[in-house]
């Protein structure tokens, strides 16, 4: 056996595994298909400008960078936004609106590897471009719940959580925060929940270096904002503040949009979530399972001025992502996969060379008609060859000897009770479509 093993955070997906890989994206794509979106694509491997410029601090230092054999500065896509932004950008004029695009593609950071996290994963991207009002944030933070209760998941089973770098970015103002340093500052945001006293303690004072801000009065402010729950009490710090007034207006318009399409239960005020990218300008949410591991699932939210960025018009745009990693670990905890069964649909047993002819000609026919159909490639036994039909995953097989093809038909075999009965050649298609649908009721005397 070979000592070349997978490389550290990478995975390999046997049939098995990806079936369940394939599930995920089943789900995802009828989901987005269902709210209109179109799916698009872009190459893994990206100009590093692409992703230094425009993904923030965090993600540049994960990223799988390196100069190839033209001598180019790259990097594996550790996230598909910006890639969007400037295929948007460069056709946005001419596209009708709001763009409503979708993605499922593998992703690359170079972390350590623990679980949950992994260096290479596939997420969903799902992005409305063209639509600056809150109908739109709604419309993702909808998509996203629906995909998860794709998965036979319910609302009480997680949580998105919405909150609003618009509001932080003014409140911050309010305590004196310059407007340079106001990003910095919700990196510790970011970070409160995790980090420790001290550690926050100093990465506020190295985000307000060069400012009058005490670090520690303003992270006690940022505390006290942060632990807002609802909108009475964001009225309560709005009061005299017009901007702020206004906004709120937004968030009611948000809410009551997510309330009225039944999704009230799932989503849940929560102004520690700033999300670590640095192109986010809005709303913000992130999904969280409520119980257990309390995995997070997913996370987006506003970026309006990402595509003027990259060359593009002055777009407003919102989406999301969603990995599979987190994902899977969940619905394996929920026993929510569905089980494994990807074998033929018939198993056709040639017994003998003087039936292989007419058992070849209705093996491409039943294929060309939609059928997943195995047969045997080398000659055998009766006991042998049912064996590797059951082997293969065949719920029935299709029976052709001598005595078959001389008469014209075909022997159907349950491989689950061992019934058996006779279609005529001719008849052969809609008999088992028939016993798909049915079982061999269907064909049974």
């Amino acid at each position: 056996m070979s000592d070349i093993r997978t490389l550290p955070g990478f995975r390999e997906f046997y049939p098995e595994d990806r079936a369940v890989l394939g599930h995920i994206f089943d789900v995802w794509r009828q989901a987005c298909r269902r709210y209109g979106f179109r799916e698009w694509e872009s190459p893994v491997l990206e100009p590093l400008e692409l992703f230094t410029e425009k993904s923030g601090e965090e993600i540049v230092r994960q990223l799988f960078n390196f100069e190839d054999k033209g001598g180019r500065q790259v990097s594996l896509r550790p996230e598909m936004t910006p890639s969007l932004a400037r295929m948007v950008g460069a056709r946005a004029n001419g596209m009708a609106k709001p763009i409503r695009w979708f993605a499922i593609g593998e992703n690359y950071r170079y972390e350590k590897p623990q679980k949950g996290r992994l260096r290479a994963f596939y997420q969903l991207n799902a992005d409305l471009l063209g639509e600056a009002g809150p109908a739109a944030d709604a419309e993702l933070i909808a998509l996203c719940a629906d995909c998860l209760l794709g998965f036979g998941l319910t609302q009480q089973d997680f949580r998105i959580r919405i909150s609003d770098r618009t509001l932080w970015f003014r409140y911050l103002a309010s305590v004196g925060v310059p407007e340079a340093n106001a990003t910095a500052v919700l990196g510790v945001v970011d970070k409160l929940e995790r980090g420790s006293p001290k550690d926050l303690v100093e990465a506020m004072t190295a985000a307000l270096a060069g400012t009058a801000c005490d670090p520690e009065k303003t992270l006690t402010a940022a505390r006290a904002f942060a632990a807002t729950r609802s909108l009475e009490e964001l009225a309560k710090l709005a009061a005299g503040d017009a901007a702020m007034t206004a906004r709120l207006e937004e968030w009611n318009q948000l809410l009551g949009t997510l309330k009225s399409m039944g999704f009230g239960e799932c989503i849940a005020i929560d102004l520690t979530i700033v999300r670590g990218l640095a192109y986010y300008t809005g709303f913000v949410f992130e999904a969280f399972e409520t119980g257990g591991e309390a995995r997070a699932l997913a996370g987006g939210g506003r970026y309006d001025a990402l595509v003027k960025k990259l060359g593009g018009p002055d777009l407003p745009a919102v989406g999301f992502g969603m990995g599979d990693v987190t994902l899977r670990d969940l619905l394996e905890a929920k026993k929510l996969i569905p089980a494994y069964a990807d074998g033929p649909d018939f198993f056709v047993m040639v017994l003998g060379a003087d039936a292989r002819a007419a058992a070849l000609e209705d093996v491409a026919n039943l294929r060309r008609a939609g059928f997943r159909v195995e047969y045997n490639l080398r000659d055998g036994k009766f006991g042998k060859l049912a064996q590797q039909a059951e082997t293969a995953g065949a719920k029935y097989a299709l029976v052709y000897g001598g005595e078959e093809v001389a008469k014209g038909v075909t022997k159907v075999r349950s491989l689950t009770d061992r019934s058996e009965a006779e279609v005529p050649r001719t008849d052969l298609v809609p008999a088992l479509r028939a016993v798909l649908e049915e079982g061999m009721r269907a064909i049974l005397p």
